[in-house]
């Protein structure tokens, strides 16, 4: 069985290769267990990392937005995850390259799919900038898609090709509003959400960081792991399970950004901690206060998945799982 996880080099897509390579199989289109014989990882760059280096794992490097590039990454898999974006801010920055990336590039991953004419799987990421405007307290399954960005809308005209393609048999199709995930490794991205993870990553590594948003500044997040978990549970649930909208709103948990501060001080251990600057982004604040505030998806709970119990939790399994690779990029040799 070939799987294919677009933007495979990023930070989520490495997270779920390794997830997939330990666990060494996943549904099938019969719906039962399948070996996964190769795992092709795609992106603007090759992958790499530990752990990758696994006989199963093929990297490609190439333009999610040429269709005889995406053709040929495609044939052959049973299942696609689709992660491939330019992020919240950069597609704000840059209209066009936001959609020819987002948009048709994910229109090219659909047509591909469908080419193939083996009705494959398909996972997309979405993300809750689908919402925006006057918002209750917290979204639901029900809450109306009012996308106030580029890249929210690029996301939303996304869901809704994979609910047309699913209903015309094309595809098993399904769709993931993604909170914002935290703590990703790495250096700060050109996403709006950022911040969230740069607050407590820097300062665990000894790194001062300038945070854009204020403290009172509210996110709603969901560590990899759990996130982890959720892109393998909703695989290889029944593609009937999510109903005819195709798309599963994930819960986290609330926290604002003088909240994940104070979490830094509390896991710090013996280590030499940096500083958080308040230095106020006024673009930054606007799209993010454009955010939902809170989720409540009974759907998600119904079916099984799973929030991080509170901040420390997400804390607690950034410096487990990722805080030794955090403290190579930190702290280079040399």
């Amino acid at each position: 069985m070939k799987v294919v996880i677009t933007g495979g080099a990023g930070f989520l897509g490495k997270k779920l290769a390794r997830r997939i390579l330990q666990q060494g199989e996943i549904a099938g289109p019969s719906g039962q267990p399948k070996k996964v014989g190769e795992l092709l990882l795609f992106d603007v760059a090759k992958a790499s990392g530990p752990g990758l280096d696994d006989p199963r794992v093929k990297t490609v490097a190439g333009d999610i937005s040429n269709f005889a590039t995406v053709q040929s990454i495609v044939q052959g898999a049973s299942t696609v995850f689709h992660f491939a974006a330019v992020v919240s801010a950069g597609a704000e920055a840059d209209f066009d390259l936001g959609y020819r990336v987002n948009l048709d590039g994910t229109r090219n991953v659909l047509e591909a799919c469908r080419a193939l004419g083996t009705n494959p799987r398909v996972v997309f990421t979405s993300s809750l900038a689908a919402f925006g405007g006057d918002l209750p307290p917290a979204v639901t399954d029900d809450t109306p898609l009012t996308p106030q960005t580029s890249y929210g809308a690029q996301k939303s005209i996304g869901e809704f090709l994979v609910r047309d393609y699913t209903r015309k048999g094309f595809l098993r199709g399904t769709a993931v509003r993604l909170p914002t995930i935290c703590v990703r490794t790495g250096l700060p991205n050109k996403a709006a959400s950022t911040w969230a993870s740069s607050v407590l990553r820097e300062p665990l590594t000894g790194v001062d960081v300038v945070c854009p948003v204020t403290p009172e500044t509210v996110m709603v997040v969901l560590s990899p792991r759990k996130t982890v978990d959720a892109f393998m549970r909703l695989h290889d649930l029944s593609a009937d399970a999510f109903g005819p909208g195709r798309t599963l709103l994930l819960n986290g948990i609330n926290v604002t950004a003088k909240e994940l501060e104070q979490a830094v001080g509390r896991h710090a251990g013996n280590r030499k901690v940096g500083k958080v600057v308040w230095q106020h982004d006024p673009a930054i604040q606007k799209i993010c206060d454009g955010w939902p505030q809170g989720i409540d998806s009974a759907r998600s709970r119904r079916l099984g998945f799973e929030t991080d119990k509170d901040l420390d939790e997400v804390v607690r399994n950034f410096i487990a799982d990722d805080l030794d690779e955090q403290l190579k990029i930190a702290k280079p040799a040399g």
